[in-house]
């Protein structure tokens, strides 16, 4: 059984600034006129402006241009439709549910670069988890950022979870060998393990990612099950590099795409299907612990769309 369920009123407010400048500025611009080459490059900076990416946005509008010219989209509703049925295209068969182990406890590696909102999103997940009646471990893995582990512990205590903590400086991979070690003799359902933000040039952090990885998979065959990192989609084209560096380097299996809610720019989602080949799985798009859905394509393009 998949870990989460989504909610389109949810996705909705959250998209609520793209909606705004997207799907509510292509419809004043098109609505009840007839489509024309004017319009269509129009269409193709909006597209840029949101961020789907200049690949996408030029694929897309080459292939409206075909269309209108073939007499196929003459006006300028139809050039709406053509533009939500184009991108839910994009997305191919993929599986984008959080893996669930066939023995408990499911690991859950998180990392992401500092200022992502990771630590904000791992508080997320452990929510949702706990609301739908499993029981959750956070291993508070971040010992390098001072305040991590006394953020993650409060996250703990409000969402009445348990947490595996060492004092700031401690060595990572020790602190999440405990919480190995005390997840499986808790038999609890998920373990949530919190690691420290890095970037690709600070290589020390980097092998210290391979290390905790390595333990977890010392201890329990197979995991981590999942290795989610954690974008800010208010970081646009950026977000893509990282998450380049990353999938390499810490086998990235999804992408938690956070703070969608801070942007008109979740067009991002669309240019990180182009050019990753990593499933994005959660969106964050809000600023409180239930606000996380897991990503929808069809869902997804409605709510950039969405005229108001």
């Amino acid at each position: 059984m998949a870990f989460f369920r989504g909610a389109v009123d949810a996705i909705r407010r959250g998209l609520a600034r793209t909606a705004q400048a997207l799907g509510a500025g292509l419809r004043s611009m098109l609505h009840g006129r007839a489509l024309s080459e004017a319009l269509i490059d129009e269409i193709e900076s909006r597209l840029i402006a949101a961020d789907v990416g200049v690949r996408a946005a030029r694929e897309i509008v080459a292939a409206l241009r075909r269309d209108f010219r073939a007499g196929r989209v003459p006006r300028g509703e139809d050039a709406l439709e053509f533009l939500k049925r184009t991108l839910k295209e994009r997305w191919g068969p993929q599986d984008r549910s959080l893996a669930v182990a066939p023995t408990a406890p499911t690991v859950i590696l998180v990392c992401g670069v500092n200022g992502a909102g990771k630590t904000t999103s791992v508080a997320k997940i452990a929510r949702t988890l706990r609301d739908q009646g499993r029981s959750v471990l956070l291993a508070a893995a971040d010992t390098y950022r001072a305040g991590a582990v006394a953020q993650l512990a409060i996250w703990a205590e409000r969402l009445g979870v348990e947490i595996v903590r060492g004092q700031q400086g401690a060595d990572p991979a020790a602190v999440t060998f405990d919480a190995v070690e005390a997840a499986l003799a808790r038999k609890v359902d998920v373990l949530l393990v919190d690691t420290a933000g890095r970037l690709h040039t600070q290589e020390h952090l980097m092998r210290q990612l391979g290390k905790i990885r390595n333990v977890i998979a010392r201890k329990i065959p197979g995991a981590p099950h999942e290795t989610l990192l954690v974008l800010d989609a208010t970081s646009g084209q950026n977000a893509i590099q990282q998450a380049r560096v990353f999938r390499e380097i810490a086998q990235v299996t999804g992408l938690f795409l956070a703070k969608l809610d801070g942007t008109a720019r979740g067009g991002i989602v669309v240019a990180i299907r182009d050019e990753l080949d990593v499933p994005v799985k959660l969106v964050g798009v809000g600023e409180r612990p239930e606000d996380v859905q897991p990503f929808d394509p069809d869902a997804f393009v409605e709510a950039m769309f969405e005229s108001e």
